[in-house]
C-alpha cells in the first residue's frame, strides 16, 4: 500500500491515543460490543494488554508491511473467536468508524484542520481497519460525506447499558493500570467527556466542564510542541517491531 509521508506522520503520532478512551466508550455504547468486552475481554484485569493489542493492530494496518498487517489481523481474529458479535461486519464497521473519527478529531484539535487530500487518504486507510477483518470493502462508506451521514445515524442509535457504564468506570478510574497511566486519568476524564457526543456523554453520566476541556486541549498542544516527533512516534515503532519478534503478535 502506497502511503504519503504526511499520512505516515499522522498515523504514527502518539497524540492520537488521547481519543482512545472516547473511542472505546462509543464502541461499547453498542450493547453487543459492550457485552463482548464485559464478558470476554481482559480489559479490567490488564488494561495495558488491551491498549497494546489495539495499538498494535492499528499501527500494523496503517503503517506496517502487508505481512505485519496480516499477522495482526490474524491475531485479532483468534482473539475474537467465540465472542458473540465480534466478527459481525456491522460491529467491525462501527469500531473502525470510531477509531477514524476520534483520531481525526484529536488531530484537528491539536494540529489544526486536515488538508482535503490528506483527509481523503486517512479516510481510505481507516476503512482497512475493518476490511482486514470481516468487513466487506463495499460496506465502508464510499466517501467522507457518506461517512458523515453514517456517523450521525449510528450515534443516534446508540444505547449505553449498565455493562457499558461498568466498562467506563474501569477505563476512567482504573486501579489496574500502571501509576503513570493513573496519573493521567484526570486529564483523560476531562478530554474524554469533551470528545463524546452530548447524548452519549449524558447517557454515561459523565460531567462536562467546557473551561477545563479547553484548558486541557491547550495543555496538550503545548506538550506536543515541545515533544520531538521522534519521541511521539516511539510507540508505533516499538509495537511494529514487536510484531516481527518470534512468538509475538498474539494478543487478546
Amino acid at each position: 500500500m502506497t502511503r504519503s509521508r504526511t499520512f505516515e506522520q499522522y498515523a504514527a503520532d502518539g497524540v492520537l491515543v488521547l481519543g482512545g478512551a472516547a473511542a472505546i466508550l462509543l464502541q461499547v455504547a453498542d450493547p453487543v460490543v459492550a457485552h463482548g468486552v464485559a464478558g470476554y475481554s481482559s480489559f479490567a484485569r490488564d488494561p495495558m494488554r488491551r491498549l497494546r493489542s489495539t495499538l498494535s493492530y492499528v499501527y500494523a494496518v496503517g503503517l506496517g508491511t502487508d505481512a505485519q498487517a496480516a499477522l495482526a489481523a490474524g491475531s485479532v481474529d483468534r482473539a475474537h473467536h467465540g465472542i458473540p458479535g465480534a466478527m459481525d461486519a456491522q460491529r467491525q464497521l462501527w469500531v473502525a468508524a470510531t477509531l477514524h473519527e476520534l483520531g481525526r478529531e484529536v488531530h484537528e484539535l491539536v494540529h489544526g484542520p486536515l488538508a482535503p487530500q490528506l483527509a481523503d487518504e486517512i479516510y481510505a486507510a481507516s476503512g482497512r481497519l475493518g476490511t482486514m477483518l470481516q468487513l466487506p470493502p463495499e460496506a465502508w462508506p464510499a466517501d467522507r460525506a457518506a461517512f458523515a451521514a453514517y456517523w450521525a445515524d449510528a450515534v443516534a442509535g446508540l444505547e449505553v447499558t449498565d455493562e457499558a457504564r461498568g466498562i467506563a468506570r474501569e477505563l476512567l478510574h482504573s486501579r489496574a493500570a500502571p501509576w503513570w497511566i493513573r496519573a493521567g486519568l484526570p486529564l483523560a476524564r476531562v478530554v474524554t467527556a469533551g470528545l463524546l457526543p452530548p447524548t452519549v456523554r449524558d447517557a454515561y453520566g459523565l460531567a462536562h466542564h467546557p473551561a477545563r476541556y479547553r484548558t486541557a486541549i491547550r495543555f496538550v498542544r503545548v506538550l506536543v510542541r515541545v515533544t520531538p516527533r521522534r519521541l511521539r512516534e516511539l510507540p508505533s515503532r516499538r509495537l511494529l517491531a514487536r510484531l516481527d519478534e518470534p512468538h509475538r503478535g498474539s494478543y487478546s
